[in-house]
């Protein structure tokens, strides 16, 4: 590898996970660390997605940082421009910014077995770090299907998370694939602009109320002169979830009670009974992550818009063909498709000892150690990993959580001293793997009847955590040096061989 800068940890992207790993390295005095980012700015999936209504289904005092409360939020969900604005707010306040490597996508990771060490290739230059946090995120990678035909149209394609604001939908024939988080949000934002619109919808969605306001400010200077106020505000929000897991893990038949008042939604909306039914789903709700709405229903109620009940299978021209035979002229492609989630890219350019890729070794599955660590890739996390996802709370709940374990990763480290390196032990993955997989066959992730984006080529939930929040920061407080290999350089004087030792821990 050509000439590179070594630093201790190296942090790959800058959303949520990213700088929440930059400020607990701060936290715990490491200073000797880089924040590696493909794009010029910090903000991840929340600067990748700027399409029209784009916002979080989290309250906003629920998404953000417990060490960076923000009294300031002007809504109870906070849209995309708020939630950016306050990351950057947090990369300001702690003192990121010298950390930070814009326009360095790492194109390869390789560990260096001899030097214990992860060599880094990215667009930016070359770095080598003992550790690595790979901060990634699964929502980063845009998934566009594989439409035969689409070459050939002659309009305008685009993905939710690249949109073109260069391109004016004002009065065009403008086609939606998907009815995911993104498109229940851009169907009701572009729908007065465009001359038509036609949704194709593979599989509907469950929308409850989106029960959003204006935060005034009264209510904004309470918060500021009363931080507790904000501290309560977010444990309320919190220990609300919480008291709902049983519900999607436990009893799915008690969220019957929830898809009542989803029909009643769109019954206000929906007067067409037909209608109706190509938007109601037939499976339980939770199976698929609810979305929350007060507009789409309505949008799709508006007679410039149709709803066709079945997926895009064919592009003929500016003929758009369903899987039902149905056809619809369009001058844009809008896709809401989802990204690589259970296929995460980034596996595919980290390189173990022994040439072997992530990706090679999650080819069965996604796993990993309380969703941090892969066996065969010492030194290696990844925030938001494997089973770490949720269905019906904050992540940002979770990526804390993780922080605390890759902290502690580091103090084990320290303790242990010298050229060291810790590996999961494939055993202890396999141990983990199988307790999350046997509480998830209770789950409506897995019994309620749909086919999710949860769910892997096989079948198999790799994304979402089967518990509370509040089990998983318990099983990710410490590191137990019990699941892992440690692995020491050997005396590299010449003549005494650089090979690795592995020591019991």
């Amino acid at each position: 590898m050509a000439e590179h800068e070594h630093v201790r940890v190296a942090v790959i992207g800058s959303g949520f996970g990213g700088l929440g790993a930059a400020v607990r390295l701060r936290r715990e005095g490491i200073t000797d660390f880089v924040v590696l980012e493909r794009a010029g700015s910090v903000g991840g999936t929340w600067r990748d997605n700027s399409y029209p209504g784009c916002a979080c289904d989290v309250p906003s005092h629920l998404y953000s940082f417990s060490f960076a409360p923000n009294p300031d939020w002007p809504r109870s969900f906070s849209g995309q421009e708020h939630i950016r604005a306050y990351l950057e707010r947090v990369t300001d306040t702690f003192g990121l910014r010298p950390h930070l490597r814009f326009n360095a996508e790492v194109k390869r990771m390789t560990w260096d077995a001899e030097r214990l060490r992860w060599d880094i290739e990215t667009t930016g230059g070359n770095w080598s770090a003992d550790v690595v946090v790979s901060a990634t995120g699964p929502l980063s990678e845009p998934k566009l299907p594989d439409v035969p035909g689409l070459d050939t149209f002659p309009g305008k394609v685009f993905h939710s998370a690249r949109w073109d604001h260069d391109y004016d939908l004002r009065g065009k024939r403008v086609a939606v694939i998907g009815t995911g988080a993104s498109a229940i949000q851009i169907v009701p934002s572009v729908q007065k602009q465009v001359e038509k619109l036609t949704l194709f919808q593979r599989t509907p969605a469950w929308v409850l109320p989106r029960m959003d306001r204006p935060i005034g400010a009264a209510e904004r200077a309470v918060h500021r002169a009363l931080p507790v106020t904000t501290k309560l505000r977010r444990g309320l929000l919190w220990g609300i979830r919480e008291l709902q897991v049983q519900a999607f893990t436990k009893h799915p038949g008690e969220l019957g009670f929830v898809e009542q008042l989803a029909k009643r939604n769109m019954a206000r909306a929906v007067k067409d009974p037909a209608l109706r039914a190509k938007l109601t789903p037939d499976y339980r709700i939770g199976c698929k992550r609810i979305l929350l709405s007060s507009t789409y229903y309505p949008a799709l109620a508006q007679p410039n818009v149709d709803v066709v009940a079945s997926g895009l299978t064919e592009v003929r021209g500016s003929t758009l063909v369903a899987a039902d035979g149905s056809e619809a002229e369009a001058d844009a492609i809008v896709f809401s498709t989802g990204f690589h989630v259970t296929d995460m890219p980034i596996a595919e350019r980290v390189v173990g000892p022994e040439g072997k890729t992530l990706a090679d070794v999650w080819s069965g599955g996604m796993q990993a150690l309380r969703g941090a660590s892969a066996a065969g890739f010492p030194n290696w996390m990844t925030i938001i990993g494997p089973n770490t996802g949720l269905g019906n709370s904050s992540m940002i709940l979770m990526i804390e959580s993780q922080l605390n374990y890759m902290a502690d990763y580091l103090r084990q480290l320290d303790v242990l001293g010298g050229r060291v390196a810790l590996d999961a032990r494939p055993s202890a993955v396999r141990a983990w793997n199988h307790r999350v997989q046997e509480r998830m066959k209770r789950t409506v992730w897995n019994t309620g009847g749909c086919t999710s984006w949860y769910l892997d080529a096989s079948g198999r939930n790799t994304t979402i955590w089967p518990g509370t929040t509040a089990e998983f920061r318990r099983a990710t407080r410490r590191v137990d040096l019990a699941e892992y290999a440690v692995l020491r350089a050997a005396d590299a004087r010449p003549g005494t061989g650089a090979e690795n030792a592995e020591v019991a821990a």
